[in-house]
């Protein structure tokens, strides 16, 4: 399979993690899908031709995907706060799976898709259009995501008061917006941050875990296997460590 990332920088970066692409043989391909604090949207392209948009939520378990034969995908990779800027999406209700969506989101049917960069084009360009007619959204809000995705503390108590807001008021925010919980997301968060430790047979972080059983406790609760068996990835079965070798 082969398979390509860019990242987004500046103001955009706060909305949107990365866009990517794969594409697959003559081959399927079955590969198991870990929790990593985002969600997608996918476009998937027959013979040139969308074949179907997927958008998921955001996953707290691991999950089985195949992918078809001849199928190239292009994708977005959303961080939560995005959710300001797409109408008419519930996360929430999406949480743990993914609904099929119309090629008008985002205006994707004015799109041909013969290119990666100009469907990166089209998007950034989508959102930089709705930050700047959007009503203001919560600083707050931005500024809690910052710190999260900084990845220097897991602890609600310290987000909190970083970002000036209660941790009741947080909870209340990601329960209502996500279906979860502040302490599951920063735990997922977490988890994923080891991923390129394990494909390097390192072992786990002190600086993220009290100690190695935490650490294994952790992985087993949201990718259902052990560091150890992560880090064999046998059949390259799971996707984020395959990927991670490209980069």
């Amino acid at each position: 399979m082969k398979y390509e990332e860019v990242k987004t920088e500046g103001h955009l970066s706060n909305f949107i993690k990365c866009f990517w692409t794969s594409e697959t043989s003559q081959q399927s391909i079955e590969h198991t899908i870990l929790p990593n604090g985002y969600f997608d949207l996918i476009v998937e392209i027959k013979n040139g031709k969308t074949d179907k948009i997927k958008l998921t939520g955001i996953w707290t378990i691991p999950i089985d995907i195949k992918i078809a034969s001849n199928t190239k995908i292009f994708a977005v990779r959303f961080k939560p706060l995005a959710t300001e800027l797409l109408e008419n999406i519930n996360l929430k209700a999406l949480l743990n799976s993914f609904t099929i969506v119309q090629n008008t989101i985002l205006n994707l049917d004015t799109l041909s898709f013969d290119s990666f960069s100009k469907f990166t084009r089209h998007i950034e360009r989508h959102f930089e259009s709705q930050i700047q007619q959007s009503r203001t959204i919560c600083l707050k809000k931005i500024s809690l995501f910052q710190h999260i995705f900084k990845k220097e503390t897991f602890k609600v108590q310290e987000l909190s008061e970083k970002s000036f807001w209660t941790s009741r008021q947080i909870n209340r925010y990601f329960n209502s917006a996500y279906g979860i919980s502040l302490k599951t997301y920063l735990n997922i968060v977490r988890c994923n941050l080891t991923y390129k430790s394990i494909v390097r047979k390192e072992s786990y972080h002190q600086s993220e875990y009290f100690d190695q059983a935490h650490y294994i406790k952790n992985t087993k609760k949201y990718t259902g296997v052990s560091p150890k068996e992560l880090s064999r990835n046998e059949n390259d079965r799971f996707l984020q460590l395959l990927t991670l070798k490209a980069f």
